[in-house]
Parts: structure tokens; sequence; C-alpha cells
């Protein structure tokens, strides 16, 4: 390990909102070219935590104390934590779209001639000298950054962070929405950074990843210590234990269910590319789900999964058609408040964009999709309202100080609760799962499973789209694997592998069974 100071210490760091404590008298020390994985369940303070060490909760509005190189660190904003060489890449890019890979490296601190100017030349050359040592020789730094997938564009974040001159760089969920290429791509120039002396803190719920990068693991939960131990000394299932604070002795607790006859058909869908509507994202697809049916939909990134089910649902921003039958009865969907109606539910891929309401109250997002239950004489009635609010926050598990607090403020694993509750308080016959459980810890991911198979035992059918292999062969009891938007397998659950779904993904000569 490069370098065996003490770069930062954090000493007793306590944090209330409304009363209500988000972290309790946290330790954290870390050395220069050390990686800390910082680990606890959805909800425990990791955000909370790195918001007052990178200087969005500025001194005075927590207690404790942080020393920075062996001085008392007192940030006001996130520009004073910067100068000191803290940079935090959030979970959600930062990035402006619309401008250059350049313009939204140097975001902030570009480079000036002089009068003010900016010096263009200067900036291209070192952005394309910052992206050469990430690997990255295939870069226009002169184009917007929106022509760029989300692999690149996170590389361009840590770019960010070089040209600031991080000397402690906090990385939250870095990978939750990146390829296994593009993760494998990010997780080398982490070690690369270690090795130039760089600190890093590794937040992530994919626990083989910090198994990969991390020297040392601090677990906290619900805002309080709970081990830091050498990462050498631990194993994931021990770590789990720690984080959720009881055995999972099996993450996909499956509930036996009976399944039914065919309640929802889908045929030839078909999407249209909304910029280049000659390419087809999904082409001619057809299935069949059967009452208190899991389906899995797998495939590769760009197999055109979420379109295919944003279709259904009435949510695809292109041009597309489907017929769609429920219980033998045709469908028209045009909105997803049509879908809603008709007995179909979705948790969307983005819940950020196209799940919540971020400054809208935890509740009122929960009611958002059923208003029209608690209606009478165009008065909504409040009491009726909260009443089934409260009871899904119960049933649920959502962890919130209050139905009106913006549920912007929740974490991501109860934001996602909260956003399964909505569609279960319309009763769906059909509910769509797009990737339920991303940016999700093991812990909220063992209730969303077990909530699954409860809803399956129900009689509801449900379409589970998911990159996560294991969580698709865990949960499906039949596996639809899609490539290129066309159908490429239709398969039975029984001692099905991962190779198999693979090689159906990549096999243009697959075939439905």
């Amino acid at each position: 390990m490069a370098g065996e100071s003490c770069l930062f210490e954090m000493r007793g760091i306590a944090k209330s909102f409304g009363g209500v404590k988000a972290l309790d008298g946290i330790d954290l020390r870390l050395r220069a070219g050390e990686c800390l994985g910082l680990c606890g369940e959805n909800g425990a303070g990791k955000s909370t935590l790195m918001k007052v060490l990178s200087g969005v909760y500025p001194h005075g509005s927590w207690d404790g104390e942080i020393l920075w190189q062996g001085q008392p660190l007192r940030a006001r904003s996130v520009r004073d934590s910067e100068r000191a060489g803290i940079v935090i890449i959030h979970q959600e890019l930062m990035l402006v779209p619309q401008l250059s890979v350049a313009e939204n490296i140097f975001l902030g601190h570009e480079i000036t001639r002089p009068g003010g100017r900016m010096d263009y030349d200067a900036m291209y050359a070192k952005a394309d000298a910052l992206l050469q040592e990430l690997g990255l020789h295939d870069v226009n730094v002169a184009l917007p950054a929106m022509h760029y997938g989300g692999g690149h564009q996170q590389l361009f974040e840590i770019a960010k962070a070089l040209a600031k001159q991080a000397k402690l760089l906090i990385l939250d969920e870095p990978t939750s929405s990146l390829t296994s290429s593009e993760t494998e791509v990010l997780l080398g120039i982490v070690e690369d950074l270690k090795r130039r002396g760089v600190a890093c803190i590794y937040i992530s719920h994919k626990l083989d990843e910090v198994e990969r990068v991390c020297d040392t693991v601090c677990v906290i939960r619900d805002g309080r210590h709970i081990a830091t131990q050498p990462m050498h000394e631990l194993d994931v299932d021990t770590l789990i234990t720690l984080m959720v604070g009881r055995k999972l002795e099996n993450l996909y607790p499956r509930i036996e269910h009976a399944i039914g006859e065919v309640i929802f058909e889908a045929r030839h869908a078909t999407c249209l590319d909304p910029v280049n509507p000659q390419r087809k994202r999904v082409d001619d697809v057809s299935f069949q789900l059967r009452r208190g049916e899991i389906l899995g939909i797998a495939g590769l990134v760009g197999a055109g999964r979420t379109e295919l089910v944003s279709a259904i649902f009435g949510a695809y921003t292109g041009k597309s058609s489907v017929e769609l039958f429920l219980e033998g009865r045709p469908l028209k969907i045009r909105s997803p408040a049509d879908a809603i109606r008709a007995g179909l539910g979705m948790v969307p891929e983005d819940r950020k964009r196209h799940g919540i309401v971020p400054l809208l109250g935890v509740g009122d997002n929960i009611t958002l999709a059923t208003l029209d239950h608690y209606a009478h004489a165009g008065h909504i009635d409040r009491q009726r309202e909260l009443v089934a609010i409260e009871a899904q926050i119960a049933e649920r598990r959502v962890k919130t100080a209050s139905p009106a607090l913006p549920i912007a403020r929740l974490s991501g694993g109860n934001q996602q609760k909260a956003v399964l509750a909505k569609m279960l308080l319309a009763r769906p016959k059909v509910l769509i799962l797009d990737e339920p459980t991303r940016g999700v810890d093991v812990g909220a991911k063992a209730e969303i499973y077990r909530l699954i198979f409860e809803l399956a035992a129900q009689g509801v059918a449900i379409v589970l789209v998911s990159s996560e292999m294991p969580e698709v062969l865990g949960m499906a009891d039949r596996v639809l694997v899609m490539g290129e938007g066309r159908l490429r397998g239709d398969f039975p659950n029984q001692g099905l592998t991962q190779e198999q779904v693979l090689a159906a993904a990549i096999d243009t000569s697959a075939r439905a069974a």
C-alpha cells in the first residue's frame, strides 16, 4: 500500500434530521493509497456520512471532528472540501449532457487566458491527457458528453476528480449502471489510483467488488459504527451478517406458488429507435404469461428488454406497436394511466426519473397512481388516503421520519419500496419489475424477493427484467432471453444455467423453445 500516514480521520460524527439521528458517533480513518469499503443497508447512513465529509453538509450542521492531514477540516461547502483534495462521485452522474467532454471535466475551474476567456486548446489537451491516463483512447473531448455511454461518462467523472487533484476519491455505487466489461475497467482504474497514492472510499452493494478492491471495510448500521476490519479477514457471508445484523440463509427465499392459466399475452411487439426510426430496438417479440408465474427476461445491454416492457406499459418514448390481451380481452394501452386502469403495474428501471416525484412527500408518491380511489365530489379524502399510506409504509417497511418527508430524502432502497407500494395500491393483475433491486442493499433485496414470491402465491403474474443473472435464475419460473431486439430463447427454469442463458443471448441461431 502506498503511504502509511493517516490522510484523514473522522471522530464522533453525529447528524440529526428533525430529531431523528442519522449518524450517531461514527469514527473513520484512512491512509493515503488505501481503499476503504463503506458498507451498510440502505438508510444506514453511508451517504449522510459522505455528505458530511465532502462539505455537502457544512461544518456546524453536524457534531464531531474531521482531521485532514492532521489539521482540523471545517468545510462550509463542497468547494472547500475540493480545495483540500476531497472529491465525491455521486451515484447519479453530475455531467451536463450538452456540454463537451472537456467542458464537463473542467466545469467550475476552467483553464482561462489572460482577460478571462476560456483556453479551449489547453482544456482539450489536458482533458485528452487525463482520459489517456484512464485508458480511454477513443474519445473526442470536443464532442458533447451525451454522445458517450454510461461507462464512458462514469470515467469522465473520475477525470473531473483527477483534474481537481483529488487526494481522496469517494465513489458512491459507481458501477450500478455499468456493464460487466465497463465495471472491469473501472475496478482496474481504482487499483491504479491506489498505486499512485490516491485514497478511495468505495460504497457499493456489490460485495464482490468490495472484496476485490478494498483493503479495509467499515460497516455501519442504523447510523452506528458496527465494525472496521481488514478485507482479508472477512468473507462476503460475514460482511452480509454485519450489515443486516442477521444471517441471510437464502437470498432467494422461494415460496411455492401455483402457476395457473394464461392471463396475459403480448403479440408482435415492435419498437423503433426514437432517434433513428430505421432501427428496430424490439423486433416482433411475442410471449404469454400465466397467473402466478414469475417470468424472467434476461439479455445483454441493448437487447431491448426495457424497451419491450415500456411499450407494453404505454411508456415507450419512440414509435411502437404491440397487441395486448389480459384474461382473453384485448387492451388498448396508450399511456401508463391506461395500463394501470387495465390492471397492469410497472416499477421502472430508472426510479429517479420515472418512478418518483422527488420533492413530493413519501405518502403523496405512494398514492400518486391511485388518487381517484380517495376522491369524492372533486375532493380528496385525506384521512382515508393517510390510512392507506401508513398501512403501505408499515407493510413495505419503508423507513421514513414522516409520510410528508420529501421522498428524495430517503435512501435508494426505501425509495424503491415506496415505488412498489404505489404500484401495489392499484392491485395489478400483471406486475412488471424492471431492475427492481438496482442500487438496493442485500437486506432490502431479500425483502423485495420475498414480496415477489408472496405476490406470485396470491396469483399476480410477474415480469422480472434484470441484468443480474443470479437474480433471474434465483427468482424466475421461466426465462425469456433477448438479443438485439429479438426473442432468442424461452426456457423453463429447471436446471437452467448462466452459460445456457448467455449462449442464447449471443447466438443468433438460437430459437425460442
